[in-house]
């Protein structure tokens, strides 16, 4: 009786001191040294990948799109606007770009639904971005001004989407259109080491750049 009681508790005590041991080596020593090391070398990418206004502050990161509207919901067109956000959805707790919600449509691509937002989303083109000395065509709009991503979360948009609102962006804010296309053209990133993947624009980089731009103005 008591060799089994002592056995028991011995048993115990090992158990316990394992615990005490793998709690300090997995859920402090370990974190802490993969943060130092995520610090050290890849610190921005470690913080979120964040990306600062003018000002200094934190105006979001470079790996999440985000929806420029106006008080009344509506897209701002005083800024350059990124994909149709279709694929997140919304209910009474998530909201578009909130980070609760992700994903595609999930509909397929000759599904009525589908059909009828790309219509929509052509004719908003259209109507958005044509100005008084420039007339948008239906034939140079491209795929990703008028569907969602997979993620639903994309930051970027194509090179071919960004100078479709170059004109309408310079005429609401006062500036050329040479003005507008440069700085376009300044925050595109062409293909992964030259052959994967394709050309894109940051817009929360463009938008803070086109910020920068019309302060001086």
């Amino acid at each position: 009786m008591n060799n089994s009681v002592g056995n028991t508790g011995r048993l115990l005590w090992a158990g316990f001191r394992a615990l005490i041991l793998l709690t300090v080596v997995c859920g402090v020593l370990y974190p802490l040294a993969v943060t130092g090391v995520a610090q050290a070398a890849f610190h921005d990418k470690a913080n979120g990948s964040e990306i600062k206004n003018s000002a200094g502050k934190v105006a979001g990161s470079s790996l999440i799109g985000q929806s420029y509207t106006d008080k009344n919901g509506k897209p701002d067109l005083k800024w350059f606007q990124g994909r149709p956000q279709n694929g997140l959805g919304t209910n009474s707790v998530n909201t578009q770009y909130k980070l609760i919600l992700s994903g595609a449509t999930n509909l397929a691509g000759d599904n009525p639904e589908l059909v009828k937002q790309v219509k929509q989303a052509k004719a908003a083109v259209i109507k958005d971005n044509s100005t008084a000395t420039y007339k948008v065509e239906a034939s140079e709009i491209p795929a990703d001004a008028v569907t969602s991503s997979g993620s639903g979360l994309d930051p970027a948009i194509s090179p071919e989407y960004a100078d479709l609102q170059v004109h309408r962006v310079a005429e609401r804010n006062h500036l050329s259109v040479a003005q507008v296309r440069k700085l376009v053209d300044e925050h595109t990133s062409g293909r992964i080491l030259g052959f994967m993947g394709e050309p894109t624009v940051n817009v929360l980089e463009l938008n803070i750049a086109l910020q920068q731009l019309t302060s001086k103005s």
